[in-house]
């Protein structure tokens, strides 16, 4: 059984940062794509950020600069460091793990809150 457990979400204040961490199970870690999608109240979920099995980057031009993603194939994990954070990064932050459309896994989300 596959699964995906995000941690690390909570209430931040502006300018502040977090690490939030992705534990898979269930699959060959190393050779999926991995990926951060947020989804704030009201709209779609939208990409953040992913890393290929090769580490290969790619980050949503709203939040380069400020959110780093890695991984660790020894610890099936994907983190997502994340600094500066706004309140328009508030939203439940999705982990997902892609190898083919029918190898396409999605975590719970955590919450990630940015407020004074």
């Amino acid at each position: 059984q596959v699964q995906l457990v995000e941690s690390g979400g909570g209430l931040v204040q502006p300018g502040g940062s977090l690490s939030l961490s992705c534990a898979a199970n269930g699959i060959p870690f190393s050779i999926y794509v991995m990926r951060w999608y947020r989804q704030a109240p009201g709209k779609q979920r939208e990409f953040v950020a992913s890393i290929t099995a090769l580490s290969t980057i790619n980050v949503v031009d709203s939040v380069k600069g400020r959110f780093t993603i890695s991984r660790d194939n020894a610890k099936n994990t994907v983190y997502l460091q994340m600094i500066s954070l706004a309140p328009q990064d508030t939203a439940v932050y999705y982990c997902n793990a892609y190898f083919s459309p029918n190898q396409n896994y999605w975590g719970e989300g955590t919450q990630v809150t940015v407020s004074s």
